[in-house]
């Protein structure tokens, strides 16, 4: 991918998770319809105070974590949309799915067992669309490649 440079719309973010494996071959496959997402770094940060210091606090980062909430519309038949749906009703490590963020430049942040949280399937006014709203919570340190 070319370099590029600028502002750019954030459609240009693109959310992948594992639909099937066959032996160590992963499909991965977008989910379709997703409308908005927002991103959570969360930091361990430990803090000390030592005499030498003459009172200011020390602090060292010891912990990652980042959540990524997904809302959308159910698209019954996207294979992508219909694997974080199935997720609903299941529990422990069965809801840990391979999971990509590809960014707008190419660079990709890949995940080998997000947490996948469902929060809503289908539930809205009556008149709505359908909603899916999912979690992906990092579970371990994510692989980071830069775009080329």
């Amino acid at each position: 991918m070319a370099e590029r440079t600028g502002v750019y719309p954030c459609y240009e973010n693109q959310f992948q998770i594992e639909t099937a494996k066959t032996g160590e071959t992963s499909t991965m496959s977008n989910i379709a319809d997703m409308e908005s997402f927002s991103v959570s770094f969360d930091n361990g940060i430990e803090e000390w105070t030592p005499f030498d210091s003459e009172g200011w606090t020390r602090r060292l980062a010891t912990a990652k974590a980042v959540t990524i909430t997904v809302t959308g519309k159910r698209n019954i038949g996207d294979p992508g949309n219909d694997m974080v749906a199935g997720l609903i009703s299941k529990n422990g490590r069965d809801v840990e799915k391979p999971f990509t963020w590809i960014f707008p430049d190419g660079s990709k942040i890949e995940f080998a067992n997000a947490v996948i949280n469902v929060t809503n399937v289908g539930a809205g006014d009556s008149i709505g669309v359908a909603p899916l709203e999912f979690e992906v919570m990092s579970n371990g340190k994510p692989t980071f490649t830069q775009s080329a």
